[in-house]
């Protein structure tokens, strides 16, 4: 657990969307549990920061687990779905899509009332909230910090070192690789799409938790931990966080040919 200290940095009293995969990970309780949405609100709550983390909604006055999203929610809903034609087709996706209104509206509101969003974004796995979340920070001229880390299967080399010799074995491989289908991005490049929409700046390969496992008391390995030790990021989040609580970051010009000031980073100065 981080130990909070008092800070006068930019970020103090600064809001943070965290946006990233939730349906399609490996397993939804490990990443709930575990995941980096824990560490990246540990570390920014050290700076003042109040987190919006979708596995953890806030609650909303009047409205009890308005949005909630766990197995058991989305599990319900999924069990309700069916292409079928005709009134009973229809009227069971609309029933889906009613109970999961609740989920979308809370957690677009929670980027609306964000000042920043962090998104992580893995080129291997699907998702649909995060490009609508990311867009709608956007539109809002609101900072998107997105992470496109290295994706490599080394279990999946392993394997086809293990079947050289067995033909059968690596004909339904190759098979299984295009079925699912397998992409290695060992660059980590974002799909293309996202550049003009997030800008140029504010693109990272990865977190860079090591350096900061001390100061915020990580004694538990996580995946990314391993991941990170054999991709080691070239521009990690967290040390651009840092900085960021010292001074406002800014974005490259391509008529001035220089860094200007990135008026997107409007972070409110309330004071009583």
């Amino acid at each position: 657990m981080t130990r909070q200290r008092k800070t006068k940095g930019l970020l103090r009293g600064a809001r943070v969307y965290l946006s990233g995969p939730m349906d399609f990970v490996a397993s939804r309780a490990a990443e709930k549990k575990t995941g980096w949405r824990n560490r990246i609100g540990d570390f920014l709550k050290t700076f003042g920061v109040t987190i919006f983390d979708p596995w953890y909604k806030p609650g909303v006055r009047g409205l009890y687990e308005y949005g909630r999203e766990d197995e058991e929610s989305v599990g319900r809903i999924r069990k309700g779905w069916t292409y079928a034609g005709g009134a009973r087709g229809a009227k069971a996706r609309e029933e889906c899509g009613a109970q999961f209104w609740e989920t979308l509206h809370i957690d677009l509101r929670m980027v609306d009332t964000s000042d920043f969003t962090i998104s992580y974004c893995p080129t291997n796995i699907y998702s649909v909230g995060t490009p609508h979340e990311i867009i709608t920070a956007t539109l809002q001229h609101k900072p998107v910090l997105f992470v496109s880390p290295a994706v490599t299967f080394p279990t999946l080399h392993q394997l086809r070192e293990h079947l050289k010799n067995d033909a059968k074995g690596l004909a339904l491989l190759a098979k299984l690789e295009r079925e699912v289908p397998v992409r290695e991005n060992p660059r980590g490049i974002p799909s293309l799409w996202y550049l003009p929409l997030v800008g140029g700046e504010n693109f990272f390969d990865g977190f860079g938790f090591s350096a900061y496992r001390k100061r915020c008391g990580w004694t538990e390995e996580i995946p990314l931990d391993e991941h990170e030790r054999r991709h080691k990021p070239q521009r990690p989040l967290l040390p651009f966080l840092d900085k960021l609580n010292r001074n406002l970051p800014r974005k490259w010009d391509r008529k001035l040919n220089k860094f200007v000031a990135d008026d997107d980073w409007l972070l409110w100065d309330l004071r009583p």
